[in-house]
């Protein structure tokens, strides 16, 4: 493993970037200027989903509240010369607004079970075959179509007349204005993947309004200014500038990949593994359906052609299980536990439905293996490797199946996003594969989020000088394979016959 040191700062404009994750919400102050990239982190906050009696639902006012606390945080640090604000976030969910503007209920949280057959609703008025070809999405059971589609006959949907996706969502609270930003837009199973337009025969087939859905606004374009109540809380000028960022968070990491040839592919690992290629066309082709890709909108029109993988959700639930029983274990003790474990001793299919939902995920995964007639890993350190042997393998099936329907050849690995702190798993990502594997940046999201905000502010240039400065700027780390070919192939084995018998 070798690694790059950062560059000394110098000066630069600042930028707010909101990061909201499915655990917290930050607000990240990012400076940009000649040589210059840094972040500094100036106000962190709980995300906590609450349950109620018609289900789960995120506490997106808690959220706000989080967002207007951390621009004033900002504020003080930079003083209230923040050239412009942007915010990204998690996809698929949304809020619905009534014809006042005013919230119709909390947004449910896309791990809600109520879109549980939701699917076999949609499919009888467009196939799944069909629904593939126009908007390049992949199935999963809580994209925004199957989400309305839960929800119809509602009073809530039924008094509803905008929808609006969580990030657009808080901008609208931020600015007034109202818009869609494509990139998340192009999650919901609404966007056609070629125009990159709403489409409007879905929404007829499937009998939704079309003026429940929003302009669409593109990265880097303006989402307007803070409202007065908004500046004066937080202490930002008048007039200070919100833009539209790739406000799908897997957006903006991808944006911000130090890629600097051809030939690379990507994961940003988080709470889930996005792994993946970028392509200047959509791959709608049945054999893409059926490995159950995405075609994504990323920067510049960009597709981000790539598949979901239950990234580090299945170490954290394991954590919060045990702070539950009164057992917490740092992350560094887990990771030494599970270098010191037996290799290869049982493996799980990480994308299995029963990963999907909070719980007990140590039962769960034992009890994956002893179903498909593997050893139960009983230690720590023994379920902890069985998790990051598997997340590396499936980043290895994934990321072989993307090159294989897309016909590119990959040549390294790009991992982002707080996984790539984990060196565990990017040494056994780099041994699945049998490709390089660069780690970093760990904030690629907050990172590109303020290179769109900088770009739109003239500081960057094109895509490939955002992701130079990131480069030149971010400390990276390689890991050259290095592992057993033999072994990881017989694991790879494994997996598929755990799966099928699963």
């Amino acid at each position: 493993m070798t690694t790059n040191p950062p560059s000394p700062p110098a000066p630069g404009s600042a930028f707010a970037a909101v990061d909201l994750g499915a655990t917290s919400g930050r607000v990240m102050l990012g400076r940009v200027g000649a040589g210059r990239l840094d972040l500094t982190e100036v106000h962190r906050f709980p995300n906590t989903p609450v349950r109620l009696p018609d289900g789960l639902r995120w506490d997106v006012l808690a959220l706000f509240q989080g967002i207007l606390d951390g621009l004033r945080a900002a504020a003080a640090a930079s003083g209230p010369s923040v050239t412009s604000v942007g915010i990204d976030s998690w996809a698929v969910d949304y809020g619905l607004l009534d014809g006042d503007g005013a919230l119709l209920g909390a947004p449910f949280h896309y791990r809600d079970g109520r879109t549980e057959g939701a699917a076999e609703h949609v499919w009888p008025k467009v196939a799944p075959d069909e629904l593939y070809r126009i908007t390049g999405l992949q199935h999963l059971p809580f994209n925004t179509v199957f989400q309305l589609t839960a929800a119809a006959g509602s009073a809530q949907l039924a008094a509803a007349h905008r929808l609006l996706l969580i990030p657009d969502l808080l901008t609208h609270w931020l600015t007034g204005s109202v818009g869609a930003e494509q990139t998340n837009a192009s999650t919901t199973g609404l966007l056609d993947a070629r125009t990159g337009m709403w489409s409007p025969y879905l929404l007829d087939r499937l009998g939704i309004d079309p003026a429940l859905l929003p302009p669409l606004r593109a990265p880097g374009s303006p989402a307007g200014t803070l409202l007065p109540y908004a500046a004066a809380h937080t202490g930002l000028a008048p007039g200070t500038a919100v833009t539209t960022v790739a406000s799908h968070d897997t957006a903006s990491a991808v944006a911000a990949v130090p890629a600097t040839e051809p030939g690379f592919a990507y994961i940003s690992c988080g709470t889930w593994s996005l792994a993946g290629l970028e392509l200047d066309a959509p791959v709608l082709s049945e054999e893409s359906r059926a490995a159950n890709f995405t075609n994504e909108r990323g920067i510049d029109g960009t597709v981000r052609y790539l598949r979901n993988i239950m990234g580090m959700w299945l170490l954290e639930e394991c954590r919060r299980t045990w702070d539950l029983r009164g057992e917490p274990s740092s992350m560094p003790e887990l990771l030494a536990a599970a270098a010191r474990a037996e290799p290869f001793a049982a493996v799980i299919d990480p994308d299995a439905p029963e990963f999907l939902a909070p719980g007990d995920m140590p039962a769960r995964i034992r009890e994956f293996c002893a179903r498909t007639g593997q050893p139960v890993p009983e230690s720590r350190g023994a379920l902890v490797r069985c998790v990051l042997e598997s997340l590396a393998l499936a980043h290895r099936r994934v990321l072989r199946a993307a090159a294989a329907l897309a016909g590119h050849d990959v040549t390294r690995v790009h991992l982002v996003g707080g996984g790539s702190r984990n060196e565990l798993l990017c040494r056994f990502t780099a041994d699945a594969t049998g490709l390089p594997v660069v780690a970093g940046p760990a904030e690629a999201t907050a990172l590109g989020n303020i290179l769109v905000q900088a770009r739109a502010a003239g500081l960057v240039g094109d895509r490939a000088q955002m992701r130079a400065l990131v480069a030149a700027t971010q400390p990276l780390r390689h890991y050259e394979p290095s592992g057993d070919r033999a072994a990881w192939d017989a694991a790879a084995a494994r997996l598929v016959a755990a799966s099928a018998r699963s």
